[in-house]
């Protein structure tokens, strides 16, 4: 690799940090014609201490934009040393990333540079190149444009397994406010073609097996929260409309990271708290695998989630009227509502009582976290634990065994790394 190219790829790869929205499973592109890589179950993941994906070689194009939004360092504005990327040097990084078993795949964003469809086409030709030049089969997510083409964005769904269009804001008044360039339109309608070009290429497949596949591990949408003054409601009722609208694979909450003085910022010494990004996330998982509705997390009377417990445990301490439930009788969903049973154990607990009513000891060894189950359930062992405690009291009990778990295990942590 040239000097020349190395530091473009410091500069570059420093840049792509802020985007987080580049998880790589879900496609099932195959391998074939002795081609290089394979997205299967062969992508893996690895994360940095922030919980960000490093397995794929993430990188800007370029971070020459022609827009001056707020909250972004690469806006026109802010004195940063400026480069971009070839086409032929995205393609020869990336394979020669991927020959060595450092990445598993290419996530590719670029600042906008002249227009959308001038940006959107060289990142198609990335894409393209990868694919029928060098038979790559190896993952590939591409950051789209928005205000592109349809014909851009199709073509760019037949070479890349998925596309983002970010939100940025959750709000389109905070949008204005911090990026008055941009038209929130821009964002919408390639979801909406996305979503429709999706679900037409599935009805394809039905028919002609050999039709091409079309961005097969679906869209994604990112949002930055607290660089305007949206609370959780808004950030989450924001997200669910797009998952209900657009059939969103995932939504990323990043905490805005605190990069210039402009007085329409709020003022943050700090970025935003991880754990808000944790509650958001863990708030999105109830929504798409729980069954919760977003109303029941989030409303005028609960604007925004509890940091110190996850909102699973919040509904719950705020509906103790629903509880106990009888593990022996409670059906699935139900059974899902109950702090410290998760997906897994709730489907292990109504396989299981088919053959034996259960008590405590089976539900530890079904994956149960009975330090805070036992507050909301019955089982045939011994009585209700929760003995007429107040929330508040039940949520600090929880918080103060959590905490004693904790200082425990720190000993046999410390060991590992002497």
């Amino acid at each position: 690799m040239s000097e020349r190219v190395r530091e473009k790829l410091r500069i570059l790869a420093d840049a792509a940090k802020y985007d987080v929205s580049c998880a790589s499973s879900g496609s099932t592109r195959k391998n074939k014609n002795k081609g290089l890589g394979d997205t299967g179950s062969g992508i893996c993941h690895t994360y940095t201490a922030d919980g960000r994906c490093v397995s794929l070689l993430k990188i800007l194009l370029t971070n020459f934009c022609i827009y001056d939004c707020a909250y972004c360092v690469t806006r026109k504005s802010n004195d940063i040393e400026r480069t971009a990327f070839t086409v032929k040097e995205v393609v020869d990084l990336t394979i020669n990333f991927y020959r060595r078993n450092y990445i598993e795949g290419l996530f590719l964003s670029s600042g906008i540079f002249k227009n959308a469809d001038y940006t959107m086409e060289r990142l198609v030709r990335v894409a393209k190149e990868l694919r029928q030049q060098h038979k790559f089969n190896g993952y590939i997510h591409l950051k789209t444009i928005p205000g592109a083409s349809d014909e851009l964005m199709k073509e760019a769904g037949l070479y890349a397994d998925r596309l983002s269009v970010n939100i940025e804001i959750p709000t389109e008044s905070g949008l204005k406010l911090l990026a008055p360039d941009k038209d929130r339109q821009d964002m919408i309608r390639p979801m909406n073609y996305l979503k429709n070009e999706i679900i037409q290429n599935k009805e394809e497949r039905k028919l002609f097996k050999k039709s091409p596949l079309f961005v097969p591990a679906g869209q994604s949408s990112q949002m930055i929260i607290g660089a305007t003054r949206e609370t959780d409601k808004d950030i989450m009722y924001t997200a669910d409309s797009m998952y209900r609208n657009f059939s969103l694979k995932r939504v990323y909450y990043s905490g805005y990271v605190p990069i210039s003085n402009d007085s329409r910022l709020p003022m943050l010494n700090t970025a935003v708290p991880m754990v808000r990004e944790n509650r958001l996330y863990q708030a999105d998982w109830l929504m798409r695998f729980y069954g919760f509705n977003v109303r029941e997390l989030l409303n005028p009377a609960t604007p925004h989630l509890d940091l110190d417990i996850d909102p699973k445990l919040g509904w719950a301490l705020r509906n103790l009227d629903k509880f106990p439930i009888d593990i022996n009788k409670a059906d699935l969903q139900l059974i899902l509502r109950v702090p410290g049973i998760g997906v897994p154990s709730a489907q292990k607990i109504v396989s299981a009582r088919i053959y034996q009513r259960l008590n405590w000891d089976h539900l530890k060894k079904l994956g149960v976290a009975l330090n805070r189950a036992r507050f909301f359930i019955t089982c045939s062992s011994r009585e209700f634990e929760r003995r007429n405690l107040s929330a508040n009291q039940i949520k600090q009990y929880i918080l103060s065994t959590s905490a004693s778990k904790y200082l425990k295990s720190q000993p046999a942590q410390l060991e590992l790394f002497t």
